[in-house]
């Protein structure tokens, strides 16, 4: 059977993966090595008691504690914090799904890739913050990196067969986000709840708010130009309301080739879970005819700021992703605590990039863990400065 380890297993991501776990024969047909999780250690423990996992983590160690007790009797081991996430990253397993959220997902996913394992990425970050440490340690250890952003999973099964050499551009498509027709005026006032309403896939609050100033999409530009190794001018972004596109690639014939489906994040996890096989998945079937039509539309980059703030950032290379993505998370962070507007966080991303590309050289600092978390500590360290002086 194959050894399987769910990292960030009661998140969005891991929820469908645990889906898929389950209706593929669950615990008789893997071998359950760990499951992650956060603060839900309650449905952490439903789920390692299913899947008769070896191991539970949670990453917080005041909740050791209701783990411990939730799988008392089960035999199941338990562990907590962020030491124990990378040590349980460093038991040997096949198939590691990669869903924790943030930068906090990059080390286990780093030291998974060492037991030559398949990683399925789900964890944007760690290819934004250290796309060729990733793609390096991989290689050194003959492990593989599977993309489960449904944008790129699109992209690289409409690449299965062909030539890099024959591809002109990528495109991947955006939502537009709980915003994306309300008139820009309107954004500055934009809270927290309205933020949190996707208009067409269930994902967590951080990624569907991520999704509403396009951030996501920004981490998802800079994602492609690190796991295809394409020239950012290559890489396009389209606004399509209706999510059933999700990618297409260009080719040097004139050719577009695209990826539909529906928007449900199990056709990614399912094809990383099973490839190179396709099996039957749970989930809808398009009716072109009832469809009807699709629409796309060129981004505005004055209600998306984030995107022209990606295209900065792979000009400028180094860390300079590190700085990006730790002072998105610290602007997410202020806006959800009510500190900060949904407007001002572009602003404070872009006021801590331009400062520390100014003062250090984060286009040509080696992109080395310890680099990374330096740069991600920094550029964190100086948004707080500047949310706490009113400074954006």
């Amino acid at each position: 059977m194959r050894k399987i380890s769910v990292f960030g297993a009661t998140g969005s991501i891991g929820e469908s993966t645990f889906d898929l776990l389950m209706r593929q024969g669950g615990a008789a047909a893997f071998d359950i090595v760990a499951l992650s999780g956060g603060a839900n250690v309650a449905r952490l423990a439903e789920q390692a008691i299913a899947l008769r996992a070896d191991l539970a983590v949670t990453a917080y160690d005041a909740c050791l504690p209701a783990l411990r007790d939730a799988l008392a009797g089960t035999g199941i081991a338990v562990a907590a914090g962020p030491q124990a996430l990378i040590e349980t990253a460093d038991r040997p397993a096949d198939w590691v799904m990669s869903a924790i959220v943030g930068a906090a997902g990059l080390a286990p996913g780093f030291r998974a890739l060492a037991q030559g394992a398949t990683l399925a990425l789900a964890n944007k970050e760690s290819l934004v913050t250290a796309g060729p440490l990733l793609l390096a340690e991989a290689a050194r250890h003959g492990a593989r990196i599977l993309p489960v952003d449904s944008e790129h999973s699109a992209v690289f099964q409409a690449l299965a067969g062909e030539d890099m050499a024959a591809v002109e551009r990528i495109i991947i498509t955006a939502s537009g986000g709980a915003f994306r027709d309300w008139p820009l005026e309107r954004l500055a006032a934009a809270t927290v709840a309205e933020a949190s309403s996707h208009p067409n896939w269930a994902m967590g609050q951080r990624i569907t708010i991520d999704s509403a100033s396009m951030f996501n999409k920004a981490l998802e530009v800079i994602e492609t130009k690190e796991y295809f190794q394409v020239d950012p001018d290559r890489i396009e972004v389209l606004v399509h309301p209706e999510s059933l596109v999700h990618a297409l690639v260009g080719f040097n014939d004139g050719a577009l080739m695209a990826h539909l489906g529906a928007p449900d994040m199990r056709h990614a996890i399912g094809y990383a879970l099973n490839w190179p096989e396709r099996r039957d998945l749970p989930v809808k079937r398009l009716d072109l005819a009832a469809i009807g039509s699709l629409t796309f539309r060129a981004p505005d980059l004055e209600r998306f700021p984030a995107l022209r703030l990606a295209r900065e950032v792979m000009a400028i290379g180094g860390t300079a992703g590190a700085a990006f993505n730790a002072a998105k998370e610290a602007a997410l962070d202020a806006f959800l605590a009510g500190r900060i507007g949904f407007l001002d966080m572009a602003r404070l991303v872009e006021t801590v990039l331009s400062q520390m590309s100014s003062r250090q050289g984060l286009g040509n600092a080696a992109v080395s863990l310890d680099n990374v978390m330096l740069t991600d500590a920094e550029a964190r360290a100086l948004a707080s400065e500047h949310i706490s002086t009113g400074r954006i």
